[in-house]
């Protein structure tokens, strides 16, 4: 038994040592009854940050009682958030839908920046050599509903094209590098990593988000209902996000591994994979809270809003929504207050 207090003692020593805010000791043990149940879910797609809390058990040291749900697509995890089986959603543009669907969702903070990893795929024979060329390509792949739609339209519109005399076809990422090796199939794809990452010798990313501007923030929101109940669960997952980004500062390859399990990923594209969404491409507290930053919350036509604005205009040109995301609407869903709680707490230690 003293064994354990000295090792408690120490572990919260070591915490604090590394500048986290850590919970005190009486704070790391909490007793089933006092834990916050919160049921989790969001597609798996690179949340390297949300596996870490459910593998490591980071959640529970801050007072919360997660259950995971990993889903395949967003259209079951929509359905999930519509019935209340499902508190937090980690996710992408499956936020625009969820908010022009009328579900009442408090965007709190971003998990990552999913636009870093993602970009325009061509041959080497496709003529395709920047997105300025999309026309020359005979057939592109792209998947409705996701950033990769987002962006075929951004693409199109910068390059003076109308999507229409364009040949497209509907093909998630997964699928790309067997499309791209069949013959005849598609020379030009709009993806996301890792699926920019691994791709035949003959195809590259000729264009990357940032050369073409395209956005996909994937972001924590709750339930306004579930907020009502428990108003500072989203502190305590800040709290435990802070704790895992500052572990794997120290050790990248807890995120690198946690990426190999859950995507079941090679370790060279778990690595090239974290290297795109870590460090100052990771969207940082900070930011999230300065007004002039891409990661803003609280810009009200810049920041997350301007990128979630953005994404539902080209949805609803695509006809996958029936209108854009109006501003009012999409700033009573981002809630900065939270953000700006864990931050002053941080501040206060």
């Amino acid at each position: 038994m003293r064994i354990d207090k000295r090792l408690t003692i120490l572990l919260a020593s070591a915490i604090l040592g590394l500048g986290l805010s850590g919970p005190s000791p009486a704070q790391q043990a909490p007793s089933e009854k006092e834990l916050i149940p919160v049921n989790v879910g969001g597609p798996s797609a690179g949340y390297w940050n949300t596996y870490l809390a459910e593998q490591l058990g980071t959640y529970e040291k801050y007072g919360l009682k997660p259950t995971f749900h990993w889903f395949t697509s967003g259209a079951p995890l929509l359905a999930a958030l519509k019935s209340g089986s499902i508190d937090q959603v980690v996710t992408g543009l499956a936020t625009v839908f969820a908010i022009g669907q009328n579900i009442p969702l408090r965007i709190v903070s971003w998990e990552l920046d999913n636009g870093q990893g993602e970009g325009l795929l061509a041959k080497s024979d496709s003529g395709v050599l920047s997105y300025k060329d999309i026309a020359k390509a005979k057939t592109i792949a792209a998947q409705p509903g996701t950033c990769s739609q987002v962006s075929l339209y951004i693409i199109a519109q910068k390059a003076g094209v109308k999507v229409s005399d364009l040949n497209v076809v509907n093909l998630a990422p997964p699928l790309f590098a067997n499309a791209f090796a069949s013959r005849n199939s598609i020379d030009a794809a709009i993806g996301w990593a890792p699926y920019t990452i691994v791709q035949a010798p003959n195809v590259k990313v000729v264009s990357w988000d940032a050369d073409y501007g395209g956005v996909c923030p994937s972001v924590n929101a709750f339930r306004k209902e579930y907020l009502e109940k428990y108003p500072d669960v989203p502190i305590r997952m800040m709290k435990a996000h802070a704790e895992i980004m500052e572990r794997v500062k120290q050790d990248p390859s807890l995120a690198i591994k946690a990426l190999e399990r859950y995507l079941q990923l090679t370790p060279e594209v778990a690595k090239r994979f974290y290297e795109l969404h870590s460090g100052d491409k990771m969207p940082s507290f900070a930011q999230q809270l300065d007004p002039a930053s891409p990661y803003s919350l609280v810009s009200p036509q810049g920041g997350l809003a301007g990128q979630l604005h953005l994404a539902s205009e080209m949805l609803a040109k695509a006809g996958t929504i029936p209108k854009p995301l109006s501003w009012d609407v999409i700033n009573q869903s981002i809630d900065a207050s939270y953000m700006k709680t864990f931050m002053s707490q941080q501040k206060g230690k």
